[in-house]
């Protein structure tokens, strides 16, 4: 995910069809805790930030992108959203 030969919005498409999947795989047997929830976001937001490089400040400094920044990124679905949306039958 940190290669440059990949630009951005093809890391962000290899995220949605092939990392998110394959982590939520199974989730209709899931029972989701708040602990659950928490996790599953932080390992989303970690995938993400090894795909949006640092931002370099206007004093010079790098900083990582905020949680904030990062939804913004994604838009509106994060994975849990993603896993609630879903809809199983039986």
């Amino acid at each position: 995910m940190k290669s440059r030969a990949l630009n951005r919005s093809l890391k962000l498409k290899i995220h949605k069809t092939l990392i998110r999947p394959a982590v939520t795989y199974g989730c209709e047997a899931w029972t989701l805790t708040n602990r659950n929830e928490q996790q599953l976001r932080i390992f989303e937001r970690k995938i993400l930030r090894k795909i949006v490089v640092p931002v370099q400040e206007e004093n010079g400094i790098w900083r990582i992108r905020k949680n904030h920044e990062l939804n913004e990124l994604i838009g509106s679905a994060d994975i849990v959203r993603f896993i609630k949306a879903e809809e199983w039958p039986g």
